[in-house]
C-alpha cells in the first residue's frame, strides 16, 4: 500500500506551546538506547529495558540519558490509508519506532509513541482531530506517552497490567488493562502476548471496512512484505517458540483484518489474515524441526 501525504513538523520543543510539562510533578528524561521515559530523580544504573535481554546495553555498556527537550530533529505526520496516519521521528533517539494515529468517527486513538514531541507535531495530530486515548503496544513503545498525554488535553495511557512493572514514569491519567479493551467505540485492543506477557494488537474495520490490525512487535512485517515473524527479541534474533507463535495466530484470527501495520514501515497490504496463519504455520514447522532434512547433515 502506498504512502499517502507527509506533513513535516520540524522544529524545536517548546514546553510552553506543547503544553508537555505544566502538570508534570517529576521532570522527565529519556534513555538514549530506547528513547522511553523515565523519572529524572530516580534513575538505575541501567536502563531496564535495554538490560533487558529483549533489547541490548550500548557497546561500551554506558548508560546515557537525554532531555525531550533538546530534540532537534522532525517528525513527519504520514498518512499510510485513509484514516490511518503515521509518525515518523527522524534525527531523534530510541529505536526510531513509527506511531499510529486512528482517526474515528468517536474520536482518535494512538497506537504506540514516539521517542519525541514537538509543538508542531502535537498541533498536527489535533487537527486530526480529537485524541481520546494512548495505547502502547508494549514497553518499547512507550516513548515520552505522559508527555503526549500532557500535551492532548490528558489523554488516557492504556497499559497492558501484565506489562506495568516496565513503566519509568507512570502516567498520570495511567488505566492499567487486561484481556481486551475498546478505547472508543470500533477500536478493540486485546493482549495475545508473545513478544511480552502483555503484549497487543489493536483492531479497526479502517475505512473501507475490510479490516486493519496494529500489531505492534506481536507480529513484525518482514522485508518481502508478504509474511510477518514472531520473536521474543527481533535485534537479538531470539524467536518464539511453535506453540507460542500459533497461539498468537490463533488469537487474532477472532477479528477480520485485510491489512496489518507493526512498528515500522513496511506492512501486509492485502490478505493479511491469511498470511499471518501461513507465517504462524510455517514458523511453528521450523521451530519443531519439520524441516531439518534441509539444513545438511553436519
Amino acid at each position: 500500500m502506498n504512502d499517502g501525504p507527509a506533513t513535516s513538523v520540524s522544529g524545536s520543543a517548546d514546553p510552553a506551546t506543547a503544553a508537555t510539562t505544566s502538570a508534570n510533578p517529576a521532570p522527565i528524561v529519556q534513555c538514549a538506547g530506547c528513547g522511553v521515559e523515565r523519572d529524572a530523580h530516580a534513575l538505575p544504573q541501567f536502563c531496564p529495558i535495554c538490560a533487558d535481554e529483549r533489547q541490548y546495553l550500548p557497546a561500551d555498556r554506558r548508560q546515557k540519558w537525554v532531555r525531550w527537550e533538546d530534540f532537534a530533529g522532525h517528525i513527519d505526520l504520514v498518512e499510510r490509508e485513509p484514516g490511518l496516519w503515521g509518525l515518523d521521528v527522524s534525527d531523534g533517539v530510541g529505536i526510531g519506532q513509527q506511531a499510529k494515529i486512528v482517526c474515528t468517527e468517536a474520536g482518535n486513538v494512538m497506537v504506540d509513541v514516539p521517542a519525541a514531541i514537538t509543538a508542531e507535531a502535537v498541533a498536527a495530530v489535533r487537527a486530526l482531530g480529537p485524541v481520546r486515548a494512548i495505547i502502547p503496544t508494549h514497553p518499547h513503545m512507550f516513548g515520552l506517552q505522559s508527555l503526549w498525554s500532557q500535551a492532548l488535553d490528558g489523554v488516557d495511557v492504556f497499559v497492558s497490567a501484565a506489562d506495568a512493572e516496565w513503566l519509568g514514569h507512570r502516567p498520570e491519567l495511567l488505566l492499567e488493562w487486561s484481556d481486551s479493551v475498546e478505547p472508543v467505540p470500533g477500536i478493540q485492543a486485546s493482549q495475545p502476548g508473545g513478544h511480552f506477557p502483555g503484549s497487543s494488537v489493536v483492531h479497526w474495520a479502517g475505512a473501507d471496512g475490510a479490516g486493519v490490525l496494529l500489531a505492534g512487535d506481536t507480529m513484525l512485517v518482514n522485508p518481502d512484505r508478504e509474511t510477518v515473524s514472531f520473536m521474543r527479541s527481533y535485534p537479538n534474533r531470539t524467536p518464539l517458540s511453535s506453540a507460542v507463535a500459533e497461539r498468537i495466530a490463533a488469537h487474532v484470527a477472532r477479528y477480520d483484518f485485510d491489512r496489518l501495520y507493526s512498528n515500522f514501515v513496511p506492512s501486509l497490504a492485502a490478505d493479511a489474515k491469511r498470511k499471518v496463519e501461513y507465517s504462524a504455520t510455517r514458523h511453528a514447522a521450523w521451530a519443531r524441526g519439520d524441516f531439518d532434512h534441509l539444513t545438511g547433515k553436519g
